[in-house]
Order: C-alpha cells, then structure tokens, then sequence
C-alpha cells in the first residue's frame, strides 16, 4: 500500500513539473477589471509565469474548501463535544451512587459487585 501512495505521489508530481515547463510564459494579472480600476485610478497588476497562477488558484481552492468544511462541521463538532461531557458526567454518578450502595458493606462484596 505505501508503494502506491509513492507510486501516485510521483505522478502528481511529474504531472505538475510538466504543467509547470510547459507554462512558463509570463502572463499579467490584473486585480481589478480596466472599467471598475478607471473608478478608483488604480490598476494594480503583476506579471507571474502562467504555472503560479495555475498552482496558486489550485492552492487557494484548496484553502477555501478546508476552511469552508471547518465552519460547515462546527455544530458537529460542538455536539460532539457536550455529549462527551455528558458522558463524563453520568460516569461520575453513576461511580459515585456505586460508592454509596456499598457503604458500611462487606469490602469483599463490594468488590466482587464493582467488578461486574
């Protein structure tokens, strides 16, 4: 199984450092359409190799998608996290009414009927 896993990372890998030889031409990256940047009198813009906006859109997406599925699972995890502090709770009691049937009885009793 660890073969594989190196098998297809090494896939991956060539298939980025071709995507990334075959686009090394220099494009312009403009933050703010030519319409909307003649409003502010601003054109901010950047000359990147093609490969770095592909890999960094790809990067991005990625980060969005994590952050988007944290926030997505919040409630589950907070539910999770009340029933496990419920759970303690109860195993509190239920420890601590054990000790208060036992008590003033036969220690060998008690031990015998904790066990079970």
């Amino acid at each position: 199984m660890r073969y594989i896993r190196y098998l297809c990372i090494a896939v991956f890998a060539v298939a980025l450092i071709s995507v990334a030889l075959a686009n090394r031409t220099l494009v312009t990256l403009q933050v703010l359409p030519q319409e909307v940047a003649g409003w502010f009198a601003v054109n901010p813009s950047v000359e990147l190799p093609l490969f770095l906006v592909i890999l960094g859109s790809i990067v991005a997406g990625v980060l969005v998608g994590f952050i988007w599925e944290w926030i997505r699972e919040f409630g589950d995890r907070a539910e999770k996290a009340r029933l496990a502090r419920e759970a303690r709770r109860l195993e509190r009691e239920v420890a601590r009414l054990k000790g208060e049937k036992h008590q003033g009885s036969d220690e060998v009793l008690a031990l015998l009927d904790g066990t079970s």
